[in-house]
């Protein structure tokens, strides 16, 4: 390199030139641009990569079952379980009401009487009363129709022999409906209590 501000370079041909300072701050700036581009890109695409972790997961082994009913045998339900006790009722888990009613009538007296036999026989169970309502009338008005359906239920229970520590109470009003629909068929299968044992 001189000392006047020049370059010796080498053209694409082959020969030696000298270039002054504009040639050579352009193409240095596309040129360094350009690299400066490229490692940008490179940067950000290795971000990117995946990485092998540090320590791989532990061998998830042997097939786990998803079976609920506590392993007990196929279709068999673990004694005392919500399994079990859902098999056991065969739909009597579920007491049905008339339209803004909440009160017990022959047909849920059987129903309740089958479920306080079996927390009876399991007396380490406990079990929560959950109180329906169809999507009719206002949320505050079904929730507090709701309580009223699941408290009945429960004091029918415990005038049985059922244990008053054993039983709670909730009430979902219209916001867990079991049948979706406008038409009374729907109202009439949502206007429920259930029974739930918890495990």
């Amino acid at each position: 390199m001189g000392t006047d501000s020049t370059l010796n370079a080498l053209t694409p041909g082959g020969a030696d030139t000298k270039l002054n300072k504009k040639e050579i701050a352009m193409p240095v700036q596309t040129r360094g641009g350009a690299l400066a581009l490229t490692l940008l890109g490179s940067v950000a695409l290795s971000a990117c990569a995946s990485k092998a972790p540090k320590q791989l997961p532990p061998d998830p082994g042997a097939a786990v079952s998803t079976d609920t009913s506590g392993g007990a045998g196929m279709g068999v339900a673990t004694p005392g379980s919500q399994a079990d006790f859902v098999a056991t009722m065969m739909g009597q888990d579920t007491i049905l009401f008339d339209t803004d009613r909440y009160n017990i009538d022959s047909t849920d007296q059987t129903a309740l009487a089958a479920q306080a036999a079996w927390l009876i026989k399991y007396p380490a169970k406990r079990a929560t009363i959950e109180g329906h309502a169809d999507e009719r009338g206002t949320r505050e008005y079904n929730l507090a129709l709701g309580e009223r359906r699941a408290n009945s239920a429960r004091n029918y229970l415990l005038s049985l022999g059922v244990d008053a520590a054993r039983l709670g109470t909730v009430s979902y009003g219209k916001e867990r409906p079991v049948a979706l629909g406008s038409d009374e068929d729907s109202w009439s299968r949502n206007r429920r209590a259930v029974t739930v044992t918890i495990d």
